[in-house]
């Protein structure tokens, strides 16, 4: 005796929604890219609390900005690069100038 597949009526919303999703594996430059990308935000997260110590916290805001940057670059998302390019020419000048 053969079961039968139980066949589930997929509604408007779900095959929408299953044709806007493209199935697709990242590319190594973009799973590097996630990986430095999580670390420079590790980065810029704790850089406030270590401004006060020798302005470590500004060394970390810059390598966090740079960390980030591919990530954001690679995404496409024009306006954390405009954040990232600020972060390292603001946090350069309070170190170097």
């Amino acid at each position: 005796m053969k079961k039968k597949k139980k066949t589930i009526k997929k509604s408007f919303g779900r095959r929408f929604g299953e044709w806007l999703v493209v199935n697709r594996r990242l590319t190594a430059a973009e799973r590097i890219g996630n990986r430095m990308g999580y670390m420079g935000s590790a980065f810029i997260m704790m850089s406030p609390y270590l401004l006060p110590y020798d302005n470590m916290g500004a060394y970390t805001y810059l390598c966090g900005a740079v960390l980030s940057l591919p990530q954001v670059w690679l995404a496409k998302q024009w306006n954390l690069v405009v954040i990232n390019l600020n972060l390292l020419i603001g946090y350069g000048l309070y170190i170097f100038g």
